[in-house]
């Protein structure tokens, strides 16, 4: 079963269960899904979802951080259990222990002696870590290696 079937099949099962926040954010899930399908003119394998899913998930991180800057819990806390419901879908995060040993084998696989070279790294490394991985946090342990 395709990761877009599953999504589809929960949504039924969060509208019998009358759970308006589950079935407010599968649909969500789901427009954007079809917004990306038809903008890529063709169907989503299971990575393109993750992709997309990944970047609703960080729409909901970075929401949730305005808010609580903004003194808005209430709503901040809307936003990440909507972020909770979206993570079910994502693929299990790796630590940053994990992160920086695939960087370590980037660096010496690419040769990289400084940060001149961070776009070189981060070219190699990002399929690697494709969702699996907060961009930012890879970003952050490149510079620290590099450095």
């Amino acid at each position: 079963m395709s990761l877009k079937d599953k999504i589809s099949g929960d949504l039924k099962t969060a509208m019998k269960a009358r759970d308006a926040l589950r079935t407010g954010v599968i649909r969500m899930s789901i427009a954007a899904i079809v917004n990306k399908q038809i903008e890529l003119g063709r169907e989503l394998s299971d990575e393109d979802v993750i992709s997309v899913l990944t970047t609703e998930a960080k729409k909901r991180r970075d929401a949730a951080e305005q808010f609580r800057n903004g003194g808005r819990d209430e709503l901040a806390d809307k936003e990440e259990a909507e972020g909770a419901i979206l993570k079910e879908y994502l693929p299990e995060q790796m630590g940053e222990d994990e992160i920086r040993v695939i960087v370590k084998d980037v660096i010496a696989t690419a040769g990289a002696e400084s940060m001149k070279d961070l776009g070189a790294v981060m070219k190699q490394l990002m399929p690697k870590v494709k969702g699996k991985a907060d961009g930012a946090l890879v970003n952050k342990i490149v510079r620290a290696e590099l450095s």
